[in-house]
């Protein structure tokens, strides 16, 4: 199935009237039509040929005749809560976020606690940009109704789906927790500097550095069964802080993860035992870097690797995918 795109072709494909995701660099977006789509900037991607790097084109996810937009709207940091209100009675909502905006952070944190967040399906990414781009652009999203884009808010499509039909949301995620210490922190967060190991308090950029653990492993929280990781995004051995791109939550129990022998095998070993045919799905642009994906296929699961994965609340190193269900 055909996944990269041209503008020119995208162009198309809107004036077509077809319900789209896009996903590409900030500057192709220029120019699109207004039409039933939402965007966010990213240039990775998992396509048809196998692992992308580029700026010259999209990755689409057209959406199935079935899905009807009910809305498109953008949400401040402020208006996140909301979401939820605006739910579609069967269907399923589309999110963008832009990585390190108000909005990234205060849906990170709070997501969990919104009413009736788990009502409906809410899915998505948080857009990204080009790694050589860090600090020079800002990641955004993309009104395709209003041709209006952001640094700020998030971008949400609420699509509706017939009666026969529902969304089922999954996640595929590879990590489990490891066999060592346990780990907790004393307050919610993105920024760490102490941490409870085992029962003691330590600096936890000390006890990385310490025991040498491979910042690739995500740290992993179970629950009930359903594991949650938290990767590490830098630590400074300065300030002694460590910086994370989800946030741990106080209360909760962490072990960093088992090691991965081979990533692409296991990944497309796991993908062809599950046999999906996923309308949407996204992964984790740290999955691509550490398990060197590009130019690789892990299987007929496509999307945009991204700077972060939601599937009701923020999720790292995961693949999420939706399929749709006949009742």
């Amino acid at each position: 199935m055909k996944s990269i795109y041209s503008k020119e072709e995208v162009k198309d494909l809107i004036k077509s009237n077809k319900v789209l995701l896009l996903a590409g660099d900030e500057a192709l977006f220029s120019g699109l039509p207004s039409g039933n789509w939402i965007g966010g900037s990213i240039p990775y991607f998992m396509g048809e040929t196998g692992g992308v790097t580029t700026k010259g084109s999209f990755f689409v996810t057209v959406l199935p005749d079935e899905c009807k937009v009910s809305l498109i709207k953008q949400y401040a940091a402020s208006q996140l809560k909301d979401i939820t209100a605006d739910y579609p009675k069967n269907g399923i909502s589309f999110i963008i976020i832009p990585a390190t905006s108000d909005a990234h952070i205060k849906f990170a944190n709070e997501a969990s606690s919104y009413p009736n967040l788990f009502n409906s399906p809410l899915v998505g990414w948080i857009s990204g940009l080009h790694l050589d781009d860090l600090g020079k652009v800002a990641p955004r999203i993309f009104n395709g109704e209003t041709q209006g884009n952001s640094s700020t808010d998030a971008i949400v499509m609420h699509v509706e789906l017939p009666d026969n039909m529902y969304p089922q949301t999954d996640i595929l995620n590879l990590f489990t927790q490891g066999s060592g210490d346990t780990i907790e922190f004393e307050s919610d967060g993105f920024e760490v500097t102490d941490a409870i190991i085992n029962g003691k308090k330590m600096n936890f950029s000390d006890y990385l550095s310490d025991n040498k653990i491979n910042l690739e492993l995500p740290l992993v929280a179970d629950y009930s069964g359903a594991m949650v990781n938290v990767s590490f995004q830098s630590v400074n051995k300065e300030t002694k802080k460590v910086n994370l791109y989800a946030p741990v939550f106080k209360g909760v129990i962490y072990k960093v993860a088992t090691p991965i022998s081979n990533y692409e095998v296991n990944f497309k070993k796991e993908i062809e035992k599950r046999n999906v045919t996923p309308i949407f799905s996204c992964n984790c642009i740290l999955n691509y870097l550490y398990a060197g994906l590009e130019g690789k296929k892990t299987g007929k699961i496509m999307g945009p690797m991204t700077f972060g994965e939601i599937a009701y609340m923020l999720l790292n190193q995961t693949l999420v995918y939706v399929t749709l269900v006949e009742k």
